[in-house]
């Protein structure tokens, strides 16, 4: 048996783990930085997902020259400049700026990670100047969650201590950013979890791809798939304490939780639906459909006029290119039936209990296909006003 427990604050709750950021000047608020950092006083494993984009970010590019189960005792991140489509240019832009940080510090293979508008080579002076400024010692997550947030309307950090049988513990935290471009293939997203456990490496690499599978893998703000997306794990093994079945509790319920908490700060989301297929051929089936409407456009619309209509539901499945049939569908919003062969047309109680649902903040859409066994759950927003007013201003 084990307990989970939330602890207050992030980062700062592991063993051996420093975090903090500074203003370079790349923000114009000087009071939220836009270089962070993460550090720990020992080499960690890492393991790491990325975007499924073909134009990978230099950032990943160059995590990517590292050797095979490499270690590394620094993360820095920055904000406003994704360094995404600068070439090798972009790659040589890390490395210069590393190569100063090592002139000042002890770091082994230092990771860069990046956020922001594609296309522009990084502020190398300003973001080097930030090695002066940092305190490599400090523990402030907070100021780190801030410092990577972009179209964010909030910071975004758990922690979790794991208390095991025998009375020993370990903690696991992390920290997230992302809001827009966010797609069923990860997002405009990072992420980076820290944890303490005497985790095996070749743990880490088969859990974190299942976690994501389960929590970045499922959410969808607008159906786009940025340049670099990320999702790290480092283990510093300070506590020496390890247990596989609780570590990957506490691992899904952290990545779980912050992929929800993505799609509440979805750019202008007022609504987290849960899509749930079942019933389907196969579980590849029932991912496809349910991906499907978590990405609809004209679902996450209706979501947003709060009306419900089973119409878009019903012909986003149809066009998935699934095996369906309209005598055997059936739909739900929550507990209530809203399409089923019987009942092809809502009357006025049902339609007014289903406008009620609709106006909830959060509620969930079942699609039954009534031809099989399988099922798979994403999860959406709504897309608003707000959303196409956000990112037609993006650079402005």
């Amino acid at each position: 048996m084990f307990n989970i427990i939330e602890l207050n604050n992030s980062l700062e709750n592991v063993q051996g783990f420093y975090c903090g950021a500074t203003n370079v000047g790349m923000r114009p608020d000087k009071t939220q930085g836009d270089v962070a950092f993460i550090r720990s006083d020992v080499p960690c494993d890492i393991s790491a997902v990325f975007t499924s984009n073909t134009f990978q970010a230099a950032p990943i590019q160059h995590f990517l020259k590292y050797p095979k189960d490499f270690q590394t005792n620094l993360v820095l991140i920055n904000a406003k400049n994704a360094n995404a489509m600068t070439g090798q240019k972009g790659i040589e832009d890390i490395d210069s700026i590393m190569a100063s940080l090592s002139a000042k510090r002890d770091v082994l293979n230092p990771i860069m990670s990046s956020t922001g508008v594609i296309g522009y080579r990084l502020p190398k002076d300003k973001i080097t100047s930030a090695f002066d400024s940092l305190d490599f010692n400090a523990k402030d997550s907070h100021a780190a969650a801030r410092a990577i947030m972009t179209t964010d309307s909030f910071k975004k950090e758990l922690a979790y201590k794991v208390e095991l049988e025998d009375g020993s513990s370990f903690n696991i935290a992390a920290i997230c950013k992302g809001a827009g471009m966010i797609n069923p293939a990860m997002a405009t997203m990072l992420c980076f979890v820290v944890t303490d456990a005497d985790v095996p490496k070749s743990d880490m690499d088969t859990l974190l791809t299942a976690s994501t599978e389960q929590s970045f893998n499922r959410i969808s703000v607008d159906g786009d798939t940025s340049t670099n997306d990320t999702v790290m794990l480092l283990a510093n093994k300070q506590s020496g304490q390890y247990d596989k079945q609780a570590f990957t509790e506490a691992l899904n319920k952290i990545m779980f939780e912050l992929a929800m908490m993505i799609l509440r700060d979805g750019e202008g989301a007022n609504k987290l639906v849960a899509f749930e297929v079942k019933g389907a051929k196969s579980l590849e089936e029932a991912q496809k459909a349910s991906m499907a409407l978590s990405n609809s456009l004209l679902v996450k619309t209706a979501l947003f006029g709060e009306d419900p209509n089973w119409g878009r539901i019903a012909s986003t499945i149809g066009a998935s290119g699934i095996d369906c049939n309209d005598e055997m569908l059936s739909i739900h919003y929550d507990d209530l039936l809203i399409y089923s062969s019987e009942f092809r047309e809502l009357d006025k109680i049902r339609e007014d209990k289903a406008y009620v649902i609709m106006k909830q903040d959060s509620f969930k859409v079942t699609c039954d296909i009534g031809l099989g066994d399988a099922s798979y759950t994403s999860y959406g927003c709504d897309l608003s006003y707000e959303y196409v007013k956000i990112n037609a201003e993006y650079r402005t």
